[in-house]
């Protein structure tokens, strides 16, 4: 500190020497510069200014010696430009700042006067400490009241600085006092009385403006909270109310309700109602309700001694202030007596044959009330088979109007309704209940148009094969149904007798075992009687299949089995794999897959010669004939049904086989030599030689005929249709001829013939 002072006054003894050894002779040069130009931006060139050269400032050790202890500013020696300072931090906020210092010269010594003087621009906007200021006025406030507000704050000075306080937006409640900008306050003034009720709140802006070109504004918001005051009385919405209740009503019924409002706000604006002092209350069969306004009944009311009640109510907001309103209360007259029904006469049950028109019941309606009140109107409810009839004065008739069906609606319910024609009307229903009787007018009906039964054939006697069901809508012994059978054709006079049906509840009997093969289906007519006067009947026809089961065995019918001649089929030495030897035809009595047939070899002489077929029972050869083949071939064929358990039959075959003309001729040879003498040598001779050609003449004609036979085989041109037809040639022996088609059931027949070779 001490060595700073030292410095200090050391600076103040060489200025003071300077003055006095320069006398009162010194030059001053004068500058001014904005404060927001930039840093090093030139001030002036001092050098010029002063008269001096360039090479005088560097030769004569220029140098600037301040007022104070800084140095704002900065000289070039070598061009003399003076450079810029920053003038808040110069001179901060002062109104006027001129920054002057020493510009010094030696040899010889000489000293100069600088003066810059620092002009302020307007860089700065009006700040406000608070964004936003709220206030809470009472309303009815005094005009003239004042509330500070802090002012706003500008770093600029003179004319840059604040100038002006606004309010926006402009009202008729408030104005900003602003006299002294350098106040740290300004002032709100209240110049009209608030209205809570018109406006609770208000917001305004309040500006401030500076001096500077353009102008710089800053802005706070302020926040008006107007209070309640009670200012205002309670008002009720009508000055009269009118209301109505029935002379009948009940305690606590609401009459009707008074509404009185307060734009007051908290306790100011509580309302609390009340019947006027005037109004014993207590002799009042009303009463208010203190919150809700709301006026109800206490007592019993009566309309002939009190039609109207003037009332007086009063409503208190929480201040003590108060509205009246005038309340009339008017008691209506009601309908309290309902109408009486008398019944004089009913009928129950009716007949379902009763006539349209028929009297039901008689019966008179009365009111005890006057007026309309004691005016009645007669109606039935959804009414279609019955109608009132007036009959006199207050008497009415219910009678029918259609033809009633039991089977439809066994009980109507006929509801009569009285009503006055008070208001509201009071009404009193009589219900009549209308039984129906029975009348036998429905046959029974069965459940199905027709039945179909079925039975397997060999049956036991009395199997149940099904049952026939009828129904009878009517009620009792009108509807007890019994069965029985009737002849199906008139010209019948019995039914069948092997079907029988029960009486009761319909059960189907075969009385007897049925044989598929002789009867397939049988048809009866059962009838169905109820037990009415007279009684009705309902016939349906039955049809009983009988269902074939496999009790017949398969029928051969070629080749046949029980000739005394046993027929043989030839086949020549010629013959090749696969020709036709003979066909077994065999048929079976029996139905569907009962009747199906299937053909099987059981036992040969050689089995490996002869092939059958499974479904046609052809026999066939499976090789060739060859000389170790024996000449006679036994065969036995199985032929066997599809039933279940199968059936069978079994056909025995003689095939000759011709392997040459010797071996037959040998073979007669031997035959003859057994019937006749051997010592007849020549007539043996002839024979042979007789028998020889008509054996050859009889196998030619044998092999023709069996060509022509396996052309038609194979070629399927049948000469009767698409039948079989099966034939047996054996030496004229009998053969039997059979045709069957391919249907199911199959049908057949069958012919003897003789084929004689010539």
């Amino acid at each position: 500190i001490a060595y700073s002072n030292f410095q200090q006054n050391r600076r103040a003894l060489f200025v003071i020497l300077l003055l006095c050894v320069s006398g009162g002779s010194a030059e001053t040069a004068r500058y001014s510069v904005p404060e927001e130009a930039a840093r090093g931006s030139l001030v002036g060139n001092i050098a010029k200014d002063l008269g001096l050269t360039a090479e005088e400032l560097s030769t004569r050790q220029v140098r600037l010696v301040p007022e104070g202890e800084k140095q704002y500013f900065q000289l070039d020696q070598h061009t003399g430009d003076l450079f810029r300072l920053d003038r808040e931090e110069l001179c901060g906020r002062s109104l006027t700042c001129t920054l002057a210092f020493e510009l010094l010269l030696e040899n010889p010594l000489q000293f100069f006067r600088v003066e810059v003087a620092v002009e302020d621009v307007n860089d700065h906007s009006p700040v406000f400490p608070e964004e936003r200021v709220t206030f809470q006025i009472p309303e009815r406030g005094d005009p003239g009241s004042r509330f500070p507000v802090e002012a706003a704050q500008d770093l600029d000075v003179g004319s840059n600085s604040i100038q002006a306080y606004t309010i926006a937006p402009e009202n008729e409640y408030f104005s900003v006092s602003f006299k002294n900008p350098r106040k740290k306050f300004i002032e709100l003034v209240l110049e009209k009385p608030l209205d809570r009720e018109e406006q609770p709140e208000l917001l305004l802006s309040l500006i401030a403006t500076d001096g500077g070109s353009p102008p710089r504004s800053g802005t706070a918001q302020i926040h008006i909270v107007v209070l309640d005051a009670n200012d205002n009385a309670p008002t009720f919405t009508q000055d009269t109310y009118v209301g109505q209740v029935l002379e009948n009503a009940s305690a606590g019924s609401v009459v009707l309700r008074v509404v009185a409002t307060d734009p007051d706000l908290g306790v100011n604006g509580d309302i609390s109602y009340r019947f006027s002092q005037s109004v014993g209350e207590n002799q009042l069969p009303f009463t208010i309700d203190t919150m809700s306004g709301a006026i109800s009944v206490t007592k019993p009311l009566d309309f002939e001694t009190t039609q109207k009640y003037d009332l007086s109510a009063q409503a208190i907001d929480g201040g003590g202030l108060s509205g009246m309103c005038n309340i009339v209360v008017e008691v209506m007259d009601v309908n309290d007596n309902a109408p009486e029904v008398v019944v004089s006469s009913f009928s129950s049950p009716l007949p379902e044959n009763t006539e349209p028109g028929t009297l039901v019941a008689l019966f008179a309606v009365r009111d005890r009330d006057s007026g309309v009140n004691g005016e009645i109107i007669c109606a039935l409810e959804d009414q279609l088979s019955f109608s009132l009839r007036p009959a006199y004065k207050n008497y009415y008739e219910l009678v029918t109007v259609s033809t009633l069906d039991r089977e439809e609606t066994a009980q109507y319910l006929a509801v009569m309704t009285a009503a006055d024609t008070g208001s509201p009307p009071l009404t009193t229903t009589q219900t009549f209940t209308v039984d129906i009787s029975d009348v036998n007018d429905n046959a029974p009906v069965f459940n199905q148009t027709s039945y179909t039964m079925y039975v397997r054939e060999n049956n036991i006697p009395g199997v149940l094969v099904g049952a026939v069901s009828a129904v009878d809508s009517d009620a009792g012994a009108n509807a007890k149904v019994t069965y029985s059978l009737r002849p199906v054709h008139p010209t019948e006079r019995d039914p069948c007798s092997c079907i029988s049906v029960n009486s009761e509840n319909g059960h189907v009997f075969v009385l007897r075992p049925l044989d598929y093969e002789q009867v397939r289906q049988l048809e009866v007519l059962v009838s169905a009687t109820d037990a009415g006067s007279p009684p009705l009947s309902t016939n349906v026809t039955i049809r009983l299949l009988v269902v074939d089961e496999n009790d017949n065995a398969p029928l051969v019918l070629h080749p046949a089995q029980d000739s005394s001649l046993p027929s043989s089929e030839l086949v020549p030495a010629l013959a090749e794999v696969g020709d036709l030897v003979t066909k077994v035809v065999a048929v079976d009595a029996d139905s569907g897959q009962n009747s199906w047939l299937s053909f099987h070899l059981l036992r040969a002489t050689d089995p490996g010669l002869f092939a059958v077929g499974s479904q046609n029972g052809e026999v066939r050869l499976r090789r060739p004939v060859t000389e170790r083949d024996a000449v006679k071939q036994k065969l036995e064929v199985l032929v066997r049904d599809n039933g279940r358990p199968p059936l069978s039959a079994t056909a025995a075959l003689s095939v000759l086989l011709l392997n040459s003309l010797s071996q037959e001729h040998l073979r007669q040879q031997e035959l003859a030599v057994q019937d006749e003498d051997s010592s007849l040598t020549i007539y043996l001779i002839i024979s042979l030689v007789f028998v020889s050609l008509l054996f050859l003449t009889s196998v030619a004609a044998f092999v023709a005929c069996k060509v022509c036979k396996r052309k038609e085989l194979k070629g399927g041109d049948m000469p009767y249709g698409t039948g079989n037809l099966q034939s047996s040639v054996a030496d004229g022996a009998p053969s039997s001829l059979v045709c069957r088609d391919d249907g199911t059931p199959v049908y057949h027949c069958s012919a003897s013939a003789s084929l004689f070779i010539c």
